[in-house]
């Protein structure tokens, strides 16, 4: 799984990067989406990246651990159109799209830092969703 992904200029002390295998089945609900309106699957590929400059007290930027909990123990082995929390078959913005996975991935990875004492940021969330189709979602600046 030793992959090159692309890199994210910041000026924090540490940078973490985890990466991590879905696999996950989704279906695109549009008629637009040609076959992938039907329902496939797909290994994923998921590099999270995190920086910041401060450790917590246990040494760590972030636990590895905790980051694959809040994705992989989520994703893997499911229809990721069941997650309602996550996924919606009316809104495009929330329909399970790699961008869309990837964003919401951010999301839900930032939410969980933010209430970390240190506050480390995710720069970057990058989804593989074939050998040769990859969606990178980064902030903006101000919302990092």
């Amino acid at each position: 799984m030793h992959q090159l992904y692309p890199q994210v200029m910041h000026n924090y002390r540490y940078e973490l990067n985890k990466d991590m295998h879905i696999a996950a089945a989704h279906f695109i609900p549009h008629e637009a989406a040609g076959s992938c309106a039907n329902v496939h699957g797909h290994t994923y590929i998921v590099n999270v990246t995190v920086a910041g400059d401060e450790l917590d007290e246990s040494g760590f930027l972030v636990n590895f651990q905790t980051l694959k909990q809040l994705v992989h123990r989520k994703l893997d082995h499911t229809l990721l159109n069941d997650h309602a929390d996550w996924f919606d078959s009316r809104d495009p913005n929330r329909f399970p799209t790699s961008e869309v996975v990837a964003r919401t991935i951010y999301e839900t990875i930032q939410r969980y830092l933010d209430t970390l004492p240190h506050k480390p940021k995710c720069l970057q969330v990058f989804v593989r969703e074939t050998p040769t189709s990859y969606v990178v979602y980064r902030p903006k600046a101000g919302e990092r």
